[in-house]
């Protein structure tokens, strides 16, 4: 590729609409490109084999890429993949028939049987699209973060998060996820079991194939997490070698430990169910291995408690 390989491409900065047609002609240059009506666009470039099929949003491309480049063309880059990304203005969940219209035209063209291993990923709004699509690709492998099983209002109407989605269809063609999974190789669904309403979803998407990979006490940003622990990448790569499973996703989520947000959020969570003396532990572990001041000061204030009272303080180690 020529201005996808070079490192210093950068697309921050530019102005949404210029920024579209500057990744457009990138893609052209390289493979294809396909405006989907107003609030979708497609590119793809063309490298081996494998080929990975994102679904990401303009604004998620923008504040997660220093580059403003998507997710997906970083990661097959560094690997020599092929690269197909759907691209969203907004979270739409890729409900709308231009975006139906041109996966039926990929099949009917046989576009996917061209290569050796199809993986789709996606996340939140965008998971949801990578597990819908993926029956596109029969033999696929998704790799689905906190995905929606479906915002149908007649089976998720605990799902109160997505008012503006309420009319839109989701019972029409590439519609509840978890079904559109049954033609896939094998799929994966990362969630955190104590965001309520993402584990409710996970739930719904229980199937032989699928695995689900608990990140419990990441919050509701998973996807920033493991972009933060460098994961993501990881997580993908083994997915593709057909290695990924629950002892090897456990292994690479011991980065969690290095990982601020996730120690507050544990730290947060013992503070709530009164484990100070827990807490305490925590604390001192932190602030052994990483420079944390939230940990010294955190640390500082349960030594105050125990000196009230409030707690044995357990024993330095």
């Amino acid at each position: 590729m020529q201005d996808a390989e070079n490192n210093d491409l950068s697309l921050a900065g530019l102005p949404t609409p210029e920024w579209r047609d500057r990744l457009m002609a990138i893609a052209d240059d390289n493979g294809m490109s396909q405006r989907l009506g107003e609030k979708h666009f497609a590119t793809f470039l063309d490298q081996n084999g494998t080929l990975l099929v994102s679904f990401e949003t303009v604004q998620g491309i923008q504040a997660l890429s220093k580059a403003a480049l998507p997710l997906g063309m970083e990661i097959a880059q560094a690997q020599g993949w092929s690269h197909l990304c759907l691209v969203s203005d907004g979270d739409t969940w890729f409900r709308d028939p231009r975006v139906y219209g041109f996966f039926d035209q990929l099949v009917d063209d046989g576009f996917f049987e061209e290569f050796d291993q199809v993986l789709f990923y996606g996340a939140g709004p965008c998971g949801y699209a990578a597990a819908a699509f993926s029956v596109a690709a029969p033999g696929a492998t998704v790799v689905a973060v906190q995905p929606q099983a479906t915002l149908d209002p007649r089976m998720t109407e605990w799902d109160n998060r997505f008012p503006e989605m309420r009319r839109t269809s989701f019972t029409d063609r590439y519609g509840y996820a978890p079904d559109m999974l049954d033609a896939a190789e094998q799929a994966f669904i990362l969630y955190d079991p104590a965001q309520e309403l993402d584990a409710m979803h996970a739930t719904l998407f229980q199937r032989p194939n699928v695995t689900r990979l608990r990140m419990r006490y990441m919050g509701s940003a998973l996807q920033t997490r493991l972009l933060e622990m460098r994961l993501l990448h990881r997580v993908l790569v083994q997915a593709r070698k057909r290695r990924l499973n629950r002892l090897i996703f456990a292994r690479l989520y011991r980065a969690r430990r290095d990982n601020l947000s996730y120690l507050l959020s544990l730290s947060n969570t013992l503070d709530a169910r009164d484990r100070s003396a827990l807490n305490v532990i925590l604390c001192r572990n932190v602030i052994a291995r990483l420079n944390a001041r939230r940990f010294r000061r955190r640390l500082v204030a349960l030594e105050k408690r125990a000196e009230a009272g409030e707690f044995e303080m357990p024993a330095a180690t």
